[in-house]
């Protein structure tokens, strides 16, 4: 086998699996396939040490920290295809030259993270990251004590808008058309003070700092600082499912307690298995997989 280890994926999952199989001194290639999710966000928040990092610059430092490691090797790279062998695994996939390229390793760690599927709006795409916000552990303090919405509809985007009081009295749960919210929920929404636009939204506007306001299909428009919501996900990679790995009914890639998928030999770290979703966690998730992998080679080495 041409590496101990592939990890497709560079973001903090990958790079932090790679660091600690780096530092087992195991052979391992990490396939970095483009920019990772958060890649429009201001900063990085939460990461202790590095509160508030810019996206990139993160992962500068974490791949600047692989250089002394001579048995890790990062790569631009897609990998498109991995096809199970006896002993392992093969792999294919493109260079950023557009050049083929072929390796095969014993085992393969997904750390290729998730999509978000935004509303087909004009400004929700524009403005994801700055004004259209995802995660009020991660965004929330920057936007305290502002006017916020919530869109969204039914049980969800009431447990949102209630969470997000923690950082703002001025909460408007937006529903784009009916909410489909029961009495009990809309009791609870009027209780703490947040109010339910019902109408159709026809676009988000920005401003100088991000969201400006939401505009309604009536003319109407309600001014907002940003809008959260809980968008539906994809998996960045079909290769988990390709490969016929358990899909929890969430989308997310299913794994053990030792981080492996149900396809022997794969395993699956950061936002494609499940959890929150958090920089910090996706990197704590590839440090436990790293060291589940080495446990895993040393013990079959060792038989």
């Amino acid at each position: 086998m041409d590496y101990d280890v592939i990890v497709v994926g560079a973001g903090s999952a990958g790079l932090s699996a790679a660091l600690t199989l780096g530092r087992c001194r195991r052979r391992v290639l990490v396939a970095d396939g483009g920019a990772p999710r958060n890649a429009p966000s201001g900063g990085v928040h939460g990461f202790l040490s590095r509160d508030g990092i810019r996206p990139a610059e993160l992962l500068r430092l974490g791949r600047e920290q692989l250089a002394p490691y001579p048995t890790v090797e990062v790569r631009e790279l897609k990998i498109t295809k991995l096809t199970k062998q006896p002993h392992g695994f093969r792999a294919e996939g493109k260079t950023a030259q557009g050049h083929a390229w072929t390796g095969t390793a014993r085992r393969v760690l997904l750390a290729t993270g998730v999509e978000d599927v935004l509303p087909p709006l004009p400004g929700f795409r524009e403005l994801w990251g700055s004004g259209v916000l995802h995660c009020p552990y991660c965004h929330g303090y920057e936007v305290r004590d502002q006017p916020l919405a919530v869109y969204g509809r039914g049980k969800a985007v009431v447990g949102l808008a209630l969470l997000l009081t923690n950082w703002s009295q001025d909460v408007v749960v937006v529903t784009d058309g009916p909410g489909h919210l029961t009495d009990y929920a809309r009791q609870r929404l009027r209780r703490h003070h947040i109010l339910v636009r019902e109408e159709v939204v026809a676009r988000l506007v920005g401003g100088p700092l991000g969201l400006r306001c939401v505009e309604f299909t009536d003319g109407t428009y309600l001014e907002r600082t940003a809008l959260f919501l809980h968008a539906p996900q994809e998996q960045r990679s079909p290769l988990a499912a390709e490969l016929g790995a358990r899909i929890t009914g969430k989308g997310a890639v299913w794994v053990d307690k030792n981080a492996q998928t149900t396809v022997v030999g794969l395993y699956a770290a950061g936002d494609t298995a499940p959890g929150q979703q958090q920089a910090l966690l996706a990197a704590a998730t590839g440090a436990k997989a790293a060291i589940c992998l080495n446990e895993a080679l040393t013990k079959e080495q060792r038989a």
